[in-house]
Formats: C-alpha cells, sequence, structure tokens
C-alpha cells in the first residue's frame, strides 16, 4: 500500500495495528502511575516527589509533540515513526537500569520526548483515510492509545509483583522494538507533503493559533480535558496504596480495567465527529466529567463507587478529546501534522500540570481537595463549551 492508495478503505487488519502501535508508544508514560509509592520506597523518596515522574513523562511528550511531530509534514513518515519508537526504546532501558531518581526521571524524559510517535501515527492515519470514514479511523486508533494508558497500568501492577517495578520497563522495551519490526513490514511509504525548512516549520506551527482561533478553544478544552483525567489518576495510587486499602501493586494496576468504556467510546465519538456533532458532545462530556466526581469523592470508603467514578469519567474524557482531535483535524487537510501538535501540547500540558498539582494536593488537602479540584476544572470547560457554541448559533 502507498498514498497512492487512499482511495480505498482501510483493512481493519491495518487499522488495529496503528491503533496497537499508539497505545504501545503512549503507554511509555504511564508504566510508574500505580508504582509510585513501590518507587518511593525503592529509592527512597517521599510521595509527593513521585509526581515528579509523571509531570515530566507529560512535560517531554509535550516537547516531543512541538518539536517532532510537525515533522511528519516534512519527512517521509515510515522512517520518522520507527526511529522516534527505536528512541523511545533506549529511554525505557535507561529507566528499567535506572538507580536513583535523576537517571529515572533521565530515561522517563527520553522515553516521553520520542513517545510523541504516537501523535505522528494519529495524523498519518487520518490522512490515510477516506473522507468519510476519518473521524472513525481516528477513533480507533485514539481509542488504541487510551487502551495503552489503561492497560499499562495493569501490566505496570503485575509485573512489579512479579518481579520488581524495573520488570515493566524492560519488558516494554521489548514490546516496542517487535511494534517498530511489524510497521517497517507494514506501513506504506509515505512521501513529505511540504518542502519547508525545519525553522519555517516550527514557526509555522506556532502560527496555526494565529491563522485558526478555533485551535485555541480547542487546545484550553483539551488540557483541562486532560487536567480532569489526571487528578483522578496520579494520585489514585497514592491513596489506594494507604488506609484503608493498603492495596498493593497489582491490585491498584487492575483499577485500570474501569476505564476501559472510555476506550470503545472512542469510535462512536469520531462517528458523531463525523455527522458534526462535536460541540453537543463536547459540552455533554463536560457534564459528565463533572458529575462523575460525586461517586470519585467517596472512594477512600467504597471502592464500589470509585468504579462507577473511574467508568463515567473515563467515557466522558474519551468522548470530550475524540471529540476536539477531530474538529481540530478539520481546520486545514494540509497541516493536519502541525495542527495535531498544536492541540496535543495544549493537551498535555493539562496533564503535566494536573499531575503536578495533584500529589501536593493529596499530601495537603486529602481526597476532598483532589476531588474540588477536578470539579472545577470540569466546570471550567463546560463554561466555555456553553459560552462558545452558544455564540456560535
Amino acid at each position: 500500500m502507498d498514498m497512492s492508495e487512499t482511495n480505498k478503505p482501510l483493512s481493519a487488519k491495518f487499522i488495529f495495528l496503528l491503533a496497537v502501535a499508539t497505545g504501545g508508544a503512549v503507554a511509555s508514560n504511564y508504566y510508574a502511575q500505580p508504582l509510585l509509592h513501590t518507587i518511593a520506597l525503592s529509592l527512597q523518596i517521599d510521595d509527593a516527589l513521585t509526581g515528579l515522574i509523571i509531570t515530566a513523562a507529560q512535560i517531554s511528550y509535550a516537547i516531543g509533540l512541538l518539536a517532532l511531530v510537525p515533522l511528519g509534514d516534512v519527512l517521509e513518515r515510515k522512517r520518522l515513526i520507527i526511529s522516534m519508537l527505536l528512541l523511545a526504546v533506549a529511554g525505557l532501558l535507561i529507566s528499567a537500569f535506572s538507580q536513583n531518581i535523576v537517571w529515572l526521571l533521565a530515561g522517563t524524559i527520553v522515553a516521553g520526548f520520542f513517545s510523541a510517535v504516537a501523535q505522528v501515527i494519529v495524523p498519518f492515519a487520518a490522512a490515510l483515510a477516506k473522507d468519510s470514514e476519518r473521524g472513525r479511523v481516528v477513533g480507533v486508533v485514539m481509542g488504541g492509545l487510551l487502551l495503552g494508558v489503561l492497560f499499562a497500568r495493569i501490566a505496570a501492577g503485575f509485573a512489579s509483583q512479579i518481579g520488581s517495578w524495573r520488570s515493566i520497563y524492560m519488558a516494554a522495551a521489548v514490546m516496542l522494538s517487535a511494534i517498530a519490526l511489524l510497521l517497517y513490514r507494514e506501513i506504506p511509504f509515505s512521501p513529505a507533503s511540504s518542502k519547508m525548512s525545519y525553522k519555517t516549520l516550527l514557526i509555522s506551527t506556532l502560527s496555526q493559533f494565529a491563522e485558526h482561533p478555533k485551535l485555541i478553544l480547542f487546545g484550553v478544552l483539551g488540557a483541562l480535558n486532560f487536567a480532569v483525567f489526571s487528578f483522578l489518576w496520579t494520585p489514585s495510587a497514592l491513596m489506594l496504596s494507604s488506609k484503608p486499602y493498603y492495596f498493593n501493586d497489582a491490585i491498584i494496576g487492575l483499577f485500570g480495567l474501569a476505564g476501559v468504556a472510555g476506550a470503545f467510546m472512542a469510535p462512536y465519538a469520531g462517528r458523531w465527529a463525523d455527522k458534526g456533532k462535536s460541540s453537543s458532545v463536547m459540552t455533554l462530556g463536560f457534564v459528565l466529567l463533572a458529575f462523575s466526581w460525586l461517586p470519585i469523592y467517596f472512594a477512600p470508603s467504597s471502592i464500589v463507587l470509585f468504579i462507577i467514578g473511574i467508568v463515567a469519567l473515563d467515557m466522558a474524557a474519551q468522548v470530550i478529546h475524540i471529540s476536539t482531535m477531530s474538529q481540530t483535524h478539520k481546520l486545514n487537510a494540509n497541516s493536519r501534522s502541525r495542527l495535531n501538535a498544536c492541540y496535543m501540547v495544549c493537551h498535555f500540558l493539562g496533564g503535566a500540570a494536573g499531575s503536578f498539582a495533584s500529589t501536593r494536593i493529596f499530601v495537603q488537602l486529602g481526597w476532598t481537595g483532589i476531588t474540588a479540584a477536578g470539579v472545577i476544572s470540569a466546570f471550567a470547560g463546560f463554561t466555555l463549551c456553553a459560552v462558545f457554541f452558544r455564540m456560535k448559533k
């Protein structure tokens, strides 16, 4: 298959491979999440400091989005994707063999920076898809991304119990290497769509905000959405490993299963986007995001309510994410990689801010403070949607 065949529907096998690759790449940023308490004990650091691991992953990912993802418009994408995957493998191996927080952060930064390849793959899939199926294809690939995030927690928890917290980084390095080999064999040669210089490319990337004012709105909504997501998931390991539960890493990782429902919402969100319903979906998504914190508030006393809240929050977060991303891709077909980079930089900066703040809020204000932060951020997103989309009418 080559780029000249984009008039043909993409095979389910090929879309699945792209989804797996996207999920495998982005998972590199989340293996530490259920292991924060264990890593703190192993490296002899306090719980609040472990939040820097997640924050470093998300910030380096955001920088990678800005510095590397736009290259998808000016370089041959097959070579770019394979190279970034293998460099992410190097970062995972550094983390696996780190003996202190400095080296763990270094490995996390390298893996996070190059795992931005996930967002080279997404616009690549969008470019290959027919117009009538683009939302569905993006939805499936993004569903793979979310599943990667969720199963990263599950796999990390079990690997830690079977071996040590380092085991998951070793296993992930092997997995990403295998994915790189499969992609090398299957994805088509994809020549650059632009011949501009790298400096011009970066300027052009940042100028997307000025050229497309809607991108600012979508970026802010994406940032708020991922901040809420991080307010839940980053401190949850600290809450579940303490009184009254004292769960081990494997059990904490299993809570990722509760978020799988969100991944299955991705194709539906993509179809709604194809039908022009993104505005309503985004607004309702933020309403559900805010209300999901009602059961989550009772997490320290009820696991059942916590699971219900996780399901609701992950479904809402995925619907919002797919809707905003689909609308971003429609702004300009000739600069999808740059638009995607701008949107995802905002998205992950919001997540990094949520991760950085959440461990400190948890240490200072407990789960009540976490709940308040989540509700306020979700309500801010709803307000922006309500005001902007009503003005649009």
